[in-house]
């Protein structure tokens, strides 16, 4: 992570939680949040404006589900990293989101304890699963080619934490077998 600032987009339909997330990032001087959407579509649109450094992006919004907002995203806003931090905990939904190139994925109800140590590790090129979602195997990933990679983080549960798995771990996504 560079000592400049870093630019975030926040993607959330719920009030709380978007309080909740801005109230979080703001504990650190760093982390500068540049726009706060509550719709798929606008989360598009202010990505390609804005180019943020890093997205914390929702999957149930209204008008374009936040697993089709990455995936456009990453049409307009290369640059940009995704962190997705939502409800949904099925290991098909989860290797769904970090099939779209996402670097990472936390369940809401740890966001507290995980938000943070998310937006490092994600920040610093690593991937970051929260604990409650770690232990699956996601074979079922959108992508093909992260599909092995994500299910060696499942076998490597003797490494201690998610931030340290994710400083030791390459994973690159493709979006076909043949670009594999």
């Amino acid at each position: 992570m560079e000592t400049s600032s870093v630019r975030i987009l926040v993607v959330e339909d719920s009030e709380s939680f978007r309080k909740f997330f801005c109230s979080t990032l703001g504990k650190r001087a760093e982390l500068q949040i540049i726009g706060e959407v509550t719709d798929g579509l606008q989360a598009v649109q202010k990505a390609e404006e804005l180019q943020p450094d890093l997205i914390v992006l929702d999957i149930g919004l209204p008008s374009l589900n936040g697993i089709e907002v990455a995936r456009q995203v990453r049409k307009v806003s290369l640059k940009s990293k995704i962190l997705f931090v939502s409800q949904e905990s099925s290991a098909d939904m989860v290797g769904g989101a970090l099939g779209t190139g996402a670097r990472g994925y936390v369940v809401k109800a740890d966001a507290g304890s995980e938000l943070l140590d998310a937006v490092d590790t994600v920040l610093r090129g690593g991937l970051f699963v929260g604990k409650r979602v770690s232990g699956h195997d996601f074979v079922g990933a959108s992508d093909a080619g992260a599909s092995q990679d994500l299910q060696d983080i499942g076998t490597s549960a003797q490494l201690p934490g998610n931030v340290e798995i994710a400083s030791r771990l390459h994973v690159e996504f493709y979006s076909d077998d043949a670009s594999l």
